[in-house]
């Protein structure tokens, strides 16, 4: 029997403010790496409620998300373990809260930055996905779907 390929589903918050983008610094295995506030899609929540859930972890900040920016696929070959993983990743758009002061940042979140369009592009080789310039461009063009595309079915939370 041929194994099932199974991508893993990630949300990422694309966030801008005065013509800066917020990212994040963060550990991984290949050192610190800058990404979009995201995170892997948890059981029992929608694709929007996961993207607001990772941006306050990874910030500290309230995050509603507004639009869906673009669906997209990566893929990558982990230099640690040399595992070929797969993403589809689910980008939105939204306003940005106040930080919770009451709040830290997630295990492995060093820093957030805010940064211009030029300074994402020029820090590429500290990317820890290609999707972050992706996303931002498809941004910058103005590439807005509306959060009713993504559907979510109730059994998602209260499984059959």
């Amino acid at each position: 029997m041929t194994q099932r390929w199974t991508p893993h589903v990630t949300v990422a918050a694309i966030i801008e403010r005065d013509g800066r983008y917020l990212l994040v610094e963060e550990h991984t295995p290949d050192g610190l790496r800058l990404n979009n506030p995201a995170g892997h899609l948890d059981l029992g929540e929608s694709p929007v409620e996961g993207c607001a859930r990772e941006a306050l972890e990874e910030t500290t900040h309230s995050f509603t998300p507004t639009a869906l920016v673009g669906v997209y696929l990566s893929r990558t070959i982990r230099s640690d373990t040399g595992e070929d993983i797969t993403y589809l990743r689910m980008a939105f758009s939204g306003d940005l809260g106040e930080a919770d002061s009451s709040r830290t940042l997630d295990d492995g979140i060093v820093r957030t930055l805010w940064m211009t369009p030029d300074e994402v592009r020029a820090s590429a080789h500290r990317h820890r996905s290609p999707l972050i310039v992706r996303c931002m461009e498809d941004h910058l063009a103005g590439q807005r779907f509306a959060l009713s595309l993504v559907y979510t079915d109730p059994s998602i939370v209260h499984p059959h």
